[in-house]
């Protein structure tokens, strides 16, 4: 296991806030597994990538040797968490979370080790719980608390109904901690009131508090708002590879190093490497593909990474050949100027056009872009390039 330095330096990645630092620190020091939980409502069937966040940080716990709890809340979806909404949510039936339940098992395992995970689902043992039990769970905190949590404040000042039941959300997802004896809970900045229950009830239970690591909630393809399926702002794990890598070659450069510290396994080192490469000149969509691929060989393998840039329908990635390359023979007398052999060739229509990209820089040899002086050798070969979709292998023959 790694030291208690190195622990704290990975899980503070890419967080908002860690409650109480130096109580963690303490537990860490134990030298035992913790127990980290987070929990997951199925109120709907498909995962994007800003769930994963959260999914990441669990597998991070796994490879630091703690016990992760991916916890199915088939209860509580029932309820709808009142997070950040301005009105009650519908609920959901019996069936419907059961049924997305499923499909978020078959995502999750896509991130995380499913021999090092415990799946548990909290109606195992709230449905066990009688009506005193709910009472007693009821009396560990008055509704004058409940009030201070913003959105139902802001609910309440602006006449907006709130009912009861969902006022038995944050009690319950705190209870979730004290059935599970969590260590660690984690979750989005929008769940810090129902993060901070769990300690209390723990307390009221006679358990050790637990520690709070809350994420931040990843912006979408827009850079701006969260990452929703509703703003249409979103990459589904579950989309094809093609999609997948379109959308995230597209993302601002602006926030291409948040998606690298919040979604990409690669170290801090490798990411502070690719900060430098592009202060110093290197183009930031050549480094968004290696997150692209990166992302799409999580979700849909190495093969399907590889060939993700030909189904965002994208002919080549930079540096790539093309499959169908033609061979082409040009015969002179003698060596040749390059924009002579890009003309006889027919990579372009003229040599002024031969003579206008290779002032722009936009004419390789080899893969080496290459100057107006350039000359072409009797008896050479080379793969030539002129501009973005032109392409030969050239022979100069002699005459």
């Amino acid at each position: 296991m790694k030291s208690v330095e190195e622990q704290l330096a990975l899980i503070k990645r890419g967080a908002e806030e860690v409650l109480v630092e130096s109580e963690l620190v303490e537990k860490l020091k134990r030298g035992q597994p913790l127990r980290i939980k987070a929990g997951f409502d199925p109120t709907a069937p498909d995962l994007h990538l800003g769930h994963t966040v959260l999914i990441n940080k669990l597998r991070q716990f796994q490879e630091l040797g703690h016990q992760v709890i991916f916890l199915i809340g088939d209860f509580t979806g029932m309820i709808g968490d009142p997070s950040g909404k301005s009105a009650t949510r519908p609920p959901l039936t019996r069936e419907q979370v059961l049924e997305n339940a499923e499909t978020y098992k078959q995502q999750v395992f896509k991130i995380l080790d499913p021999a090092k995970t415990e799946v548990a689902f909290n109606s195992t043992w709230m449905d066990k719980l009688t009506p005193a039990d709910f009472i007693r769970l009821a009396s560990q905190y008055t509704v004058a608390r409940m009030l201070e949590r913003d959105d139902f404040d802001k609910r309440y000042t602006t006449n907006q109904p709130i009912a009861i039941h969902e006022f038995l959300y944050p009690l319950v997802q705190g209870y979730d901690s004290v059935a599970l004896k969590a260590d660690v809970e984690l979750g989005g900045t929008d769940q810090k009131f129902n993060l901070l229950m769990g300690r209390e009830l723990q307390r009221a239970y006679g358990q050790e508090a637990q520690n709070i690591v809350t994420m931040p909630l990843l912006e979408g393809l827009d850079g701006v708002k969260k990452m929703s399926k509703s703003l249409g702002n979103y990459v589904g794990i579950q989309e094809a590879p093609g999609v997948m890598y379109s959308k995230l070659v597209s993302i601002p450069d602006t926030l291409m190093w948040r998606y690298f510290e919040l979604l990409s396994f690669r170290s801090m080192e490798e990411i502070d490497q690719f900060r430098a490469d592009v202060a110093n000149g290197a183009n930031p969509r050549d480094i968004k593909i290696k997150l692209a691929e990166e992302i799409v060989a999580r979700f849909h393998g190495e093969e399907a990474a590889a060939n993700a840039h030909r189904a965002a329908g994208n002919r080549m990635k930079e540096g790539e050949l093309p499959e169908d390359l033609p061979e082409v023979e040009v015969v002179a007398a003698e060596s040749l100027p390059i924009a002579a052999v890009l003309n006889r060739a027919g990579l372009v229509k003229n040599s002024a056009q031969a003579r206008d990209l290779l002032s722009g820089g936009a004419v390789k040899v080899d893969g080496a872009v290459v100057e107006r002086d350039f000359m072409f050798a009797i008896g050479a070969t080379h793969v030539c390039q002129a501009g973005k979709k032109a392409f030969a292998r050239v022979t100069l023959k002699a005459e």
